[in-house]
Order: C-alpha cells, then sequence, then structure tokens
C-alpha cells in the first residue's frame, strides 16, 4: 500500500479529532481545541474547500444579528459571540473638540470556542455605521472622538449605540459577500455569477436558446393588453433584479404592458423610465423607442412577449386603460410597492425579517446620503400602505411604527 496515502488519512483523522472535538463541541474534556473544521477549510486546496464553504454561507449571512444596545445608563450588556461565547460591552462618555464630547466603547470578548476564530461586529446610531472585528480574548476599546451633532448624542443617550454582532464570523461575511458582489459585474464573469446565484438560491434555470437569439417582433402582431417581462442577468440592474427575484419569488425583474392606440400605433407603459433629468418615473413610450433601448442595454435584458388569453382580451378596456396610463404617466416610480415585496406567508418570512434596530441606523443613514430615495422607498412606501400621505414627508412616523411593530410582536 501506498504509504503516503496512508499518512494522508492518517492526517485527515487527526484533523477531524482536533478541529471536531469527536463531536463533543468546541472542548474535549475541559480542553480547547486548536481549531474548528471551518476556521481553515479556505487554506485547504481549492478543490476541497470551495464546495463546501459555498454550501455553508449565503447572502441570507450578510444580515448583522442585534444582540444589544449600550448606553452609559444601562451597566452591562451581555452576550454570546459566533466565536466568543462571553462577551460584555459598556459606553462611557468622554471629552471632545466639538464641544460635543465622545465615547469609548469598552468590549470585552472570553471562552472562544477555538484558537482559530474571530467575530466581527457592527455598531451603529442613526448617525454613524463603523465596524470592527476580535481575535483575541482580552477587553477592546472603540473610540467615538465626537457626537456628529448634539442629536446623535441625544439619541445615544436615550438609546444607546446599537451593537451587532455578524454571526458567520469574519471568513463566513467574506464568503457571502463572494456570493454577492460578482452580480454586479457588467462582465460574462457577472452574467454567469446571477445565474448560478438564481439556481443556488431559487432553483430557477435559464435555459440557452438556439440562435438567433434576437428575435424579431412584428407590431402588428402585438395587441393592447399584452405583457413584456425582463429579466436583466448583469451589471447593476442584473444584480439588484437577482436580489429582487429571491426576496420576492418573482422570476421577472421587471415588466411593461403594450398599448394600441387609435391609429394603431403600439406604445409601451412601464414604471422606472429614466427621464430627462435623471428621475424614475411612469413612462409611455413608443414601441420603437423601447426597442432600442433594450437592444443597447449591458445588462443584457431576457425579454418575454406573454399574449394576452383570447378570452381575457375580448374583456379588455382599451379606453380605460389609455386613461389610466395618462393619468400615471410621469408620476414616480412606485417604490410603496418594492418595499412590501419580500415573501410573507402565515408560517415564516422569508429572507428572515430585518431587525428594528438595524433598519432604524441604515434608513437613517440613507436618508442623509440619498434623501430623494430614502423618501420614496420609506414615507411613499409607508404612507400608501397605511393611507397616512399627511405625514409624506416625516420620518418621525416610520421610526414610531417600527418601535411600535417591535413591542407588539
Amino acid at each position: 500500500m501506498d504509504m503516503s496515502l496512508v499518512s494522508s488519512r492518517w492526517g485527515a483523522l487527526a484533523l477531524c479529532f482536533l478541529g471536531l472535538g469527536l463531536g463533543t463541541g468546541s472542548t474535549v474534556s475541559g480542553f480547547k481545541v486548536p481549531f474548528r473544521v471551518n476556521d481553515v477549510l479556505p487554506v485547504l486546496p481549492a478543490e476541497v474547500s470551495w464546495p463546501v464553504l459555498n454550501g455553508l454561507h449565503s447572502a441570507v449571512d450578510l444580515m448583522p444579528t442585534y444582540v444589544g444596545s449600550v448606553s452609559p445608563y444601562n451597566g452591562t450588556v451581555k452576550w454570546k459571540g459566533a466565536c466568543f461565547l462571553g462577551n460584555e460591552a459598556t459606553l462611557e462618555f468622554t471629552e471632545g473638540d466639538r464641544g460635543l464630547g465622545g465615547g469609548v466603547l469598552h468590549l470585552k470578548t472570553a471562552n472562544a470556542h477555538s484558537w482559530t476564530c474571530m467575530d466581527l461586529y457592527v455598531f451603529a446610531t442613526p448617525y454613524r455605521v463603523t465596524w470592527d472585528y476580535y481575535f483575541s480574548a482580552r477587553e477592546h476599546t472603540l473610540n467615538i472622538e465626537s457626537w456628529e451633532e448634539q442629536a446623535e448624542l441625544d439619541y445615544v443617550k436615550q438609546h444607546g449605540i446599537s451593537v451587532f454582532l455578524m454571526p458567520s464570523g469574519m471568513l463566513g461575511t467574506l464568503l457571502s459577500l463572494v456570493d454577492v458582489l460578482p452580480l454586479f459585474s457588467n462582465t460574462i464573469f457577472g452574467q454567469k455569477a446571477n445565474l448560478a446565484f438564481l439556481k443556488k438560491h431559487m432553483g430557477a434555470t435559464f435555459e440557452l436558446r438556439p440562435k438567433p437569439w434576437q428575435a424579431t417582433i412584428d407590431p402588428a402582431d402585438v395587441h393592447s393588453g399584452d405583457f413584456l417581462a425582463v429579466s436583466k442577468i448583469r451589471g447593476r440592474w442584473g444584480g439588484f433584479e437577482s436580489l429582487e427575484k429571491w426576496v420576492t419569488g418573482a422570476f421577472a425583474g421587471h415588466t411593461a404592458v403594450c398599448l394600441k392606440d387609435d391609429e394603431g400605433q403600439l406604445w409601451v407603459g412601464e414604471s422606472g423610465h429614466e427621464n430627462e433629468k435623471g428621475e424614475e418615473v411612469i413612462a409611455i413610450m413608443p414601441w420603437e423607442e423601447w426597442w432600442a433601448d433594450a437592444l443597447k442595454d449591458s445588462s443584457n435584458p431576457q425579454i418575454a412577449l406573454l399574449p394576452l388569453h383570447p378570452e381575457k382580451r375580448a374583456k379588455f378596456n382599451n379606453t380605460a386603460a389609455w386613461m389610466f396610463a395618462k393619468s400615471m404617466a410621469g408620476k414616480p416610480y412606485g417604490y410603496h410597492n418594492m418595499i412590501f415585496s419580500w415573501i410573507d406567508t402565515v408560517a415564516d418570512n422569508y429572507p428572515p425579517p430585518l431587525d428594528a434596530h438595524l433598519v432604524i441606523s441604515v434608513m437613517s443613514m440613507w436618508t442623509r446620503l440619498q434623501p430623494a430615495y430614502a423618501a420614496n422607498m420609506l414615507n411613499e412606501a409607508l404612507n400608501k400602505r397605511l393611507g397616512t400621505e399627511v405625514l409624506l414627508h416625516h420620518l418621525l412616523f416610520f421610526f414610531f411604527f417600527i418601535s411600535f411593530w417591535e413591542k407588539v410582536f
């Protein structure tokens, strides 16, 4: 027998013994194992490690887990981490150079499950988001030189700094990014990444059609009410649509409807069309213009023309459809639909609901970076849903709603 083969087998057994702890967890009779198999997978040959790693992590692992809020007035906050089982944090205010003061977050880590793991954290208020990672069991500090403004200081006094744990650790988070970031690449590699993502997370497959891949559509064969289903599979919008499909269960990332006028001219009504000002609005475009834009689109859109069933076509009220389309033309893109389109069933939500503390922190930051988008996504969405359009310009209602939801459920 080949002795090198025997040696490698004994090495593998030793690896399992040390890494898995004989199946008893992270310790064996009080002895901490040097590492877990997950911790050393990246250094193994790619043909061995990557299939396992890809199966262990997905885009869901990018969602931080809320572990607590730390303020100078609520004592010590304690929790279990992904690596360190014993963690605690306190916050103290310090003098600052802007008259507002600052703070020091003291975070103590202990009792790691192995010698090679680490914990990754996100710290957030509605005015800042920062992160840090911890590899050793000791006391760590996160210094905040100065609060952004008086409102942040008041917020921290009342609510504290929210602490979020990346439950998959540093490695799992990086692997989740590897699962997501390539989706936005406007290349063949990005296209393959999107198709692989949809197959992995949705079981959706795109079958390669025989050439020619570009069909010729005669407008005379298209009628009012016929449906256009669009699926972009690379670039910025391709990546966004893949994530949108994943959370909504839809197999199309964009839709449009065909309309014919009294003269037989074919038009396309769609939402999300960018006008001359760069605004995304509802628009009615001539078919030729819409089709030309689709052919030039670098995101490689896959377009399906779905005719109305003859029975439905006979009942289609073209006059009413045109009246409605004209009344909507120029209005903002329907963000109020997007925010409520995640899969929500009686039994479960998928992906899991976002933590309220995370939503408040991220959306508040987003409001400062892109106020127009944030206003559309949040204010328009919630007010449309709840019939409170008078609050359109006030994010306070959103924060009240989140706090109420958290307390009730």
